[in-house]
């Protein structure tokens, strides 16, 4: 059976969604899972997203990420991740730990941004949870994910979505920190190794940031990408 991970997918970004794609696939059965991008505008034209566009959303796949359970037909697990990340680790090993009692499986940040706005000029958003939707493992079935219809996607307020305030507590279980790993917030001889590196202030695709930490990684995949 394959695993399904949906991956944010923004214009302005669109080289780094190919290398965390290509860093996905290039650690896996290329049978065991299926990578699909969130595009706002496909989704737009399936009539499944008809949010205003929001000049504070950071990215294009700000909101999309929780049609997840939808787009997985509210059955199984599935997993999303932000564009800017690349896996280390093979995603089975991140679907052996689903918990069944859980609604999602995240990692648990206690982060506040460093900066006031992001490498591309957007505003970084400081609010409780900070992150923690960054990369979900979603148990699509669980009774509670049913809220996520189309119209309360369409219609929550943001902080509502992110801080994933249909859910109590107890429902949100808890992935080692190594599966969202941030890039200047960990720290490898304190924290242990990353399994997926997550570049959440700007990564080496941004002027900017060009060399930032872990950029070596992300330029080497970028190669192994255009290689292969």
């Amino acid at each position: 059976m394959s695993n399904n991970i949906y991956v944010g997918w923004d214009s302005r970004e669109d080289i780094a969604y190919q290398v965390c794609e290509h860093s996905i696939r290039r650690r896996t059965n290329q049978n065991s899972v299926n990578v699909s991008p969130l595009k706002q505008s496909e989704l737009r034209e399936q009539k499944l997203y008809w949010r205003e566009q929001d000049k504070l959303s950071s990215t294009e796949f700000t909101i999309t990420r929780f049609l997840v359970p939808h787009l997985n037909k509210f059955t199984g697990w599935a997993a999303f991740c932000d564009c800017d990340m690349v896996w280390r680790s093979d995603p089975s090993e991140l679907f052996s730990q689903v918990d069944d009692s859980k609604a999602v499986m995240v990692v648990k940040h206690d982060y506040t941004p460093q900066e006031g706005t992001k490498m591309d000029g957007q505003l970084q958003m400081p609010y409780p949870r900070k992150n923690w939707s960054s990369m979900i493992l979603w148990n699509c079935e669980h009774p509670k994910n049913k809220a996520l219809d189309l119209e309360t996607v369409n219609t929550a307020s943001p902080s509502f979505l992110h801080r994933f305030e249909w859910l109590d507590d107890e429902d949100i279980g808890t992935l080692d920190h190594s599966w969202n790993w941030l890039v200047g917030w960990y720290d490898v001889e304190r924290d242990g190794d990353p399994k997926i590196i997550h570049y959440t202030e700007g990564g080496p695709w941004f002027e900017e940031t060009r060399h930032c930490e872990f950029s070596h990684i992300w330029k080497q995949e970028l190669i192994n990408l255009y290689s292969s």
